[in-house]
């Protein structure tokens, strides 16, 4: 099988122990390529010690890992020139614009017209308008787009995205939930970890729920849905939640945070129907 052939992500057995916590118990999945696959769990469950060993920061106990068909152990540098790895924070210089981080990083990568990549990548991701400010005046959602887009250039095809909306704000969750639905819709491998399950259910073309060190359940949401007893029907009134009147109110400006608004008046108006 040939690298554009196999899944974008392998693992297979994969362990890993700190001292006595075994951290990981022999997890297995695959990641297709061109898909969103979101690894789910609390805190604690592994799901970064998971991040970090298929990004070759970690080495495991056990089991084998394979990322745009390299092995992570036995071929570390492709596995690294495959890939580009969204921490749990923004990696941003709050000292510099938003364009001089993108023309850093294109440059540290030693690529062709570093200030048309950062144009581009500042249209795709809607911060033109943003581009000559400092990062430091960015919302967190700025940030994180910032982040995300800083981590396309190159155009990796795998990333890995560890809890990317961890302490965000209700809009800002949705202008990171269109960024990587865009990376996926390019073609883009996203592993996405988050304890969030609103998040899973946006984003994930399958589901892995992580469980104390072992994957406990692995399908699509239809798939792990239908491992209930059937819903039953009733008619019940229908309030909008909290988040719908923060996003319908807030959001009502132009721009992505008006989208983001419209869309919670319609989910809200929907659901009340």
């Amino acid at each position: 099988m040939t690298t554009q052939q196999a899944p974008a992500i392998q693992v297979q057995g994969l362990e890993k122990s700190y001292k006595e916590v075994r951290v990981l118990r022999g997890v297995d999945f695959t990641v297709a390529r061109g898909s969103i696959f979101a690894l789910l769990g609390s805190n604690g469950a592994g799901k970064t010690t998971a991040v970090k060993i298929l990004s070759t920061l970690l080495k495991a106990d056990a089991g084998t890992a394979r990322v745009n068909g390299f092995d992570v152990a036995a071929q570390a540098a492709d596995v690294r020139e495959s890939i580009s790895l969204t921490g749990q924070f923004a990696a941003v210089d709050e000292i510099l614009s938003g364009r001089e981080n993108l023309v850093l990083v294109a440059r540290l990568r030693h690529l062709k017209n570093p200030g048309k990549i950062a144009d581009d990548l500042l249209e795709r991701f809607s911060l033109t308008d943003a581009g000559a400010r400092k990062v430091s005046t960015y919302s967190g959602g700025m940030r994180r787009r910032l982040d995300i887009a800083m981590s396309l250039i190159g155009n990796p095809p795998v990333v890995f995205l560890d809890e990317p909306t961890t302490g965000l704000d209700p809009q800002a969750r949705i202008e990171v939930w269109q960024a990587v639905r865009e990376l996926a819709a390019q073609g883009t491998t996203v592993l996405l970890t988050t304890q969030y399950l609103d998040e899973a259910e946006q984003l994930a073309d399958r589901i892995a729920i992580l469980h104390e060190g072992r994957i406990i359940v692995n399908g699509t949401l239809a798939e792990l849905k239908q491992l209930l007893p059937p819903a039953k029907v009733e008619y019940v009134e229908k309030q909008p939640t909290l988040e719908d009147v923060f996003l319908s109110l807030v959001g009502a400006d132009g721009g992505k945070d008006g989208d983001a608004g419209k869309h919670a008046s319609r989910y809200a108006s929907k659901e009340q129907r």
